[in-house]
């Protein structure tokens, strides 16, 4: 074999493609997952299991949606005339259907037996045929704005990919933090919590970081499928766990936040500003991160010897050689640079401006696509549009409850349950609500939709207990980006998932365990600094 030739394979490393062509780890190239014993029987279940559920709550079981509707400030002449005057059949028809459908579709998502974008095409027609939603309404959130933000911040990523700007980069981090693997994580910490103060879409992050981190663990020989590795399980699980606990930071980190902040500002008749949220929030991420960090690297996934070094034939100076191809910086990529911290600049100032995310993430894709002076084609541009189909059922589920209402009439059902009166210690009141918002998030891959549920939940439990608004809403929504554990949680789970670098007891084991240390933390930071920041009230006894 020539010399050229073995070094070839070397730099293929036996995959038949250059392992730092950034392109190669493009979302649309990832490879298939080869399922294991586990998810193949749930794959094979997954289909009638889902029918049988389906048909048990649409057709068969009676749900008692307003069961123990009586209480100290209702009588039961109220009550009856509640029932009466409300349309319990026809409404309890339509939530029958409602909460069959959402069982179904959580079924189809939990065990992957048919596509994910499949189970959301299928929920929004099962909503139209059982007259849950109006067509109008059912199909129209193909063009939620959150959506459209998703999609040029697409265009936006790709313009780093096809101008080399992303490779670039990605070489000299690995030359910059290389030398070891702890430093790798630790700068990943700081990349996206850098990033999310400007960036409010997880998957356009998620997007933008996939290549780097997919070409480090190439590095440090992380291959998928049969020969997975604690340094390639930890570095996808870990800027999964940092993407969303960066977006958590700041309010504008996501769509979510700012949702959450917009609904808590309306009923207070005040605001909650950017330096309300990052003052709480900012420290608590960041210690999360860093936590995380810790229980993988230490609990979950120690690195053996030799994953702590780099795989590739050659070392550093094969990556500084390559670094080195690229030669000086170009026309293109300074364009690309420039148009990019532009656009990171008017995402974070949009509360001056005015301007939405979403419009300003359409003009920067429309000047990157512009002919001659743009710097991407279409073909180009890498969207996954399984995912955006995955996400507009998603958004249509939300809908088909606010149009219910199922969820507070759920929600109020668990409080008589539960029997919590009016009289009920504060306390009790914000594990109940910071923990709903918390561990929904195993079963929601929507955040908007688990803020449209609960934050107005959490702001109507405090009114109907006399307590500060913000004691118990602030706190609810500081628990919107727990959406990590499952692949179909979140958008940016879903899109990590696919890189077949750690299976679903990888995500659980470390993913739960992290949501539990950050329910309980935040229990803890609700007794001090909240309380300090004046968000907990001082009229509330201690929890301690």
């Amino acid at each position: 074999m020539s010399e050229d030739k073995k070094n070839h394979n070397d730099e293929n490393n036996g995959n038949g493609h250059d392992l730092l062509d950034m392109r190669n780890y493009s979302m649309e190239k990832l490879p298939d997952r080869k399922k294991t014993t586990v998810e193949q029987w749930m794959a094979v279940i997954g289909a009638p299991l889902a029918i049988v559920v389906f048909v048990l709550f649409a057709f068969i079981v009676d749900v008692p949606y307003l069961h123990n509707i009586e209480s100290d400030r209702i009588t039961s002449e109220q009550a009856s005339e509640i029932y009466a005057t409300s349309g319990s059949e026809a409404f309890s028809q339509k939530n029958q259907f409602m909460l069959a459908i959402f069982l179904a579709a959580i079924i189809l998502w939990i065990t992957a037996s048919i596509p994910n974008y499949q189970v959301s095409l299928i929920l929004i027609i099962s909503l139209v045929l059982t007259g849950v939603l109006p067509e109008r309404v059912a199909y129209a959130q193909l063009g939620h704005p959150v959506m459209w933000l998703n999609i040029m911040s697409f265009v936006l990523a790709s313009m780093l990919v096809a101008t080399g700007v992303a490779k670039r980069f990605a070489l000299w981090f690995i030359l910059r933090f290389g030398k070891s693997a702890g430093s790798i994580f630790i700068s990943f910490i700081v990349i996206n919590t850098v990033l999310s103060a400007f960036i409010s879409a997880t998957t356009a992050k998620a997007a933008i970081l996939l290549p780097i981190f997919m070409v480090i663990a190439a590095v440090y020989g992380a291959d998928g499928g049969d020969k997975k590795n604690n340094f390639g399980r930890s570095i996808v699980l870990q800027n999964l766990l940092n993407i969303n606990l960066g977006a958590g930071a700041f309010v504008t980190g996501s769509g979510a936040n700012l949702l959450a902040a917009a609904l808590i500002s309306g009923a207070i008749e005040g605001n909650i500003y950017f330096a309300d949220w990052m003052f709480a929030m900012f420290p608590t991420m960041v210690g999360m991160m860093f936590i995380g960090y810790i229980v993988a690297m230490k609990i979950f996934f120690p690195l053996k010897p030799e994953e702590r070094v780099p795989q590739i034939k050659g070392g550093m100076q094969r990556l500084k050689e390559e670094y080195n191809k690229l030669g000086p910086i170009d026309y293109q990529e300074i364009k690309t640079i420039v148009i990019f911290l532009v656009i990171l600049a008017l995402w974070a100032t949009d509360r001056v401006h005015g301007v939405s995310a979403t419009a300003v993430a359409f003009v920067g894709a429309i000047v990157a696509l512009l002919p001659r002076i743009g710097i991407v084609t279409w073909n180009d541009v890498d969207i996954p549009w399984h995912l955006m189909l995955f996400s507009a059922g998603a958004y249509t589920l939300g809908a088909g409850f606010n149009y219910t209402d199922l969820p507070s009439l759920s929600v109020n059902a668990f409080f008589d349950s539960l029997g919590i009166g009016y009289e009920t210690d504060f306390w009790v009141l914000y594990m109940l609500m910071t923990g709903v918002m918390c561990f929904s998030a195993l079963f929601f891959q929507s955040k908007t939709m688990r803020t449209m549920l609960f934050i107005p939940i959490a702001i109507g439990v405090a009114q109907r207990f006399d307590f500060s608004i913000v004691s118990l809403a602030l706190p609810t929504a500081f628990m919107i980006e727990y959406v990590w554990v499952l692949y179909f949680n979140s958008k940016p789970a879903a899109l990590l998932y696919e890189t077949d670098r750690y299976d679903l007891k990888d995500a659980f084991k470390f993913g739960f365990t992290m949501m539990v240390i950050g329910y309980f933390l935040n229990i803890i930071l609700g007794e001090t600094w909240y309380r300090w920041l004046g968000i907990t009230p001082d009229g509330v006894f201690g929890l301690f």
